[in-house]
């Protein structure tokens, strides 16, 4: 293994994933293509950033990098300091431990708390579960701690769910994901259902705990003004397809890919000056059962050729870490010059 694969805690190559839909009447069984062909590396210590629209298949990869959705095809390996994993021949005992190594923080934290458990018994599960503490003293001197970091007091700690805000609930989320001391966070939309003030808190909040426990995170969203706060790198995500991935500077200063582009232009600027309009998409997202042939996004791109159509697009590499998945980007590039 060299040293630059040794530097990513997830690596994947031609990952796919797909659900099976049923058999028609008279052909093959058909199948929802979620996630095609996606090779990406997550380095360790990063604030990654997924972004796409609804249905793109972000909550999809990121399920499969935790093995919460069945890998179809390709390869998902994991790498930290202590320990390496290929998830497609993983045991029973080594699976039991990467659960301690990746968690999730959900959209949702109201139902993703029990309203039955105390804050208290709600941290208390995981590291019960998992073995990681051998009697009841120990086991609350842990939650303790991590509420103690993801500023709950002990008076939240004898509390129910409903008792709290959206912003307090989600701290209990992410102290339940990170009391197991994991090394890689899956964050799929943990922010989407807070207000702005909340948000903030919140994400100010993972970075402080990423900077204080060493993690990584894989930071799903379709909001590019939060990832453009809070991620060092993007991966653009098309109906199931990276389209563009590279550092959040690079691709917010200079952005390849058709898409790419329309999704920044669309973010709202506070400068009154600003008469710029968002480019708008026509159509809606392909459904992922049926996906268009060639490039996927070819229905909806005001620049798509009969190449389009036909041919895939392969992923173009500008840079060690910008790449883009488009026939036209050079000659676009060279027309807006």
């Amino acid at each position: 293994m060299n040293d630059q694969a040794q530097n990513n805690i997830i690596s994947t190559k031609n990952l796919s994933v797909s659900f099976p839909l049923g058999k028609t009447f008279f052909g093959p069984k058909l199948f929802v293509k979620a996630v095609s062909n996606i090779t990406l590396d997550i380095p360790r210590g990063s604030f990654f950033g997924l972004v796409g629209e609804s249905g793109s298949g972000k909550t999809t990869f990121g399920r499969a990098l935790l093995k919460a959705a069945p890998v179809s095809n390709g390869h998902v390996e994991y790498h930290d300091e202590e320990v390496s994993y290929n998830l497609n021949d993983i045991t029973k005992e080594e699976l039991k431990d990467y659960r301690k190594r990746m968690q999730l923080i959900f959209q949702d934290p109201y139902a993703a708390l029990s309203p039955r458990m105390t804050v208290r018994d709600i941290l208390a599960e995981p590291i019960e579960l998992m073995g990681l503490t051998s009697s009841r003293e120990e086991t609350d001197e842990k939650v303790r701690e991590i509420a103690a970091k993801c500023r709950l007091n002990l008076e939240h700690l004898r509390r129910f769910p409903h008792a709290f805000s959206g912003g307090q609930r989600q701290r209990i989320s992410i102290a339940r994901a990170l009391i197991s001391n994991p090394k890689f966070i899956v964050a799929d939309e943990s922010v989407a259902a807070l207000d702005v003030s909340i948000q903030a808190d919140v994400l100010n909040l993972l970075k402080s705990m990423q900077k204080e426990m060493g993690l990584t995170y894989l930071f799903i969203s379709h909001d590019l003004s939060v990832i453009a706060h809070i991620c060092d790198q993007v991966a653009v995500m098309y109906l199931g397809q990276l389209v563009e991935t590279a550092p959040t500077h690079e691709l917010f200063a200079g952005p390849k890919h058709p898409y790419t582009k329309a999704l920044l232009s669309a973010i709202p600027s506070l400068d009154p000056d600003d008469d710029s309009k968002a480019q708008r998409l026509e159509g809606e997202i392909p459904s992922p059962a049926s996906p268009p042939p060639g490039c996927k996004f070819h229905t909806r791109c005001p620049f798509a050729t009969d190449i389009c159509k036909k041919d895939e697009p392969q992923l173009d590499y500008l840079s060690v870490t910008h790449t883009v998945a488009c026939h036209h980007w050079k000659d676009l590039e060279t027309s807006n010059t």
